[in-house]
């Protein structure tokens, strides 16, 4: 499993990650089996968020690996806060008491990676601030990024918050291609020249900061994954053409599709099969040149001016 670095840090992660938002699916023995199975493919980070599953998603990791020192230091753990029932929440009182719970659940002492998980519209960054620098000289959180936030969302976050944010967490597949796309249909009068996320690709290379694709075999606005679905016959006919000559599956070819750019995205996969987390794993070891990369593009209905 390719290791890539994550935002300016020092961290070497896999760049394909384990999304347990689905992980209270599964029994104590098949999670056990899950975790210990991705570790073994080169896994090394795990995504959670405070409500997954309502918290239980933490709790269930953390019992079912039998958290413990020893296991702690072979990961990297991620988790979200932000989120409540039914709007979001970036005040200092609810980002302290969302990371002493995932901290509680997950059986550590401290985090890795805290995401703000979606924009909060009443966000005072200054008390966002303050949150990330008790959760940081406490040693509880380590480093910081956010999700779905769009450019001048993280500069304004920036201009108050003294710690780096290594990481923005966007929806990116194949057939989820808005921060290509407006690059790509630029000076054109094309619909996908509509830039819709503020050029957060770019920013985020500008400004060292790791994208992780979340949904990566999901489409746009059906909400239906694309792998061997019937709606998508070209796209599954070219990912079954390519995947043939490198001798891997349609999920490694989707994968390894966002692999290629050169951003150096991370993929957050959200399986609970180990047979096909282990497909999904040879995209790690997949080049597509330029040609095959423009061919799933075109393929998944996006045009090249």
């Amino acid at each position: 499993m390719k290791k890539i670095r994550l935002g300016n840090s020092d961290m070497q992660v896999s760049n394909i990650s384990l999304g347990c938002m689905r992980i209270d699916k599964l029994s104590a023995k098949e999670a056990n089996h899950m975790i210990h199975h991705a570790m073994d493919l080169g896994i090394n980070f795990f995504d959670h968020a405070d409500i997954y599953a309502g918290g239980r998603a933490e709790k269930i990791f953390a019992n079912a690996i039998g958290m413990n020192d020893d296991v702690r230091e072979k990961m990297f753990l991620q988790t979200k806060t932000g989120i409540r029932n039914g709007y979001y929440d970036f005040s200092k009182e609810h980002i302290l008491a969302s990371v002493d719970g995932s901290l509680k659940r997950l059986k550590t002492d401290y985090i890795d990676v805290l995401l703000l998980h979606r924009p909060d519209a009443l966000m005072e960054p200054e008390e966002v601030a303050e949150a990330f620098s008790q959760l940081k000289e406490s040693g509880k959180v380590r480093h910081f990024g956010v999700s779905n936030h769009h450019p001048l969302q993280v500069e304004l976050l920036k201009k108050h918050v003294k710690e780096d944010l290594l990481v923005n967490q966007l929806q990116l597949s194949v057939m989820h291609t808005g921060m290509i796309d407006a690059g790509i249909q630029v000076n054109t009068k094309h619909e996908n020249a509509v830039n819709r996320d503020g050029g957060v690709l770019e920013y985020s290379r500008l400004n060292e900061m790791t994208i992780q694709a979340w949904s990566p075999f999901q489409h746009a606005t059906l909400k239906e994954v694309f792998i061997d679905n019937e709606k998508f016959p070209e796209l599954n006919e070219k990912l079954q053409e390519i995947a043939d000559k490198h001798d891997v599956t349609k999920s490694a070819i989707a994968t390894a599709w966002i692999l290629r750019h050169p951003a150096k995205i991370q993929a957050v996969v959200g399986t609970m099969n180990a047979d096909r987390l282990t497909h999904i794993a040879e995209a790690s070891d997949v080049e597509l040149t330029r040609e095959e990369w423009y061919e799933v593009y075109r393929a998944a209905g996006n045009e090249v001016p």
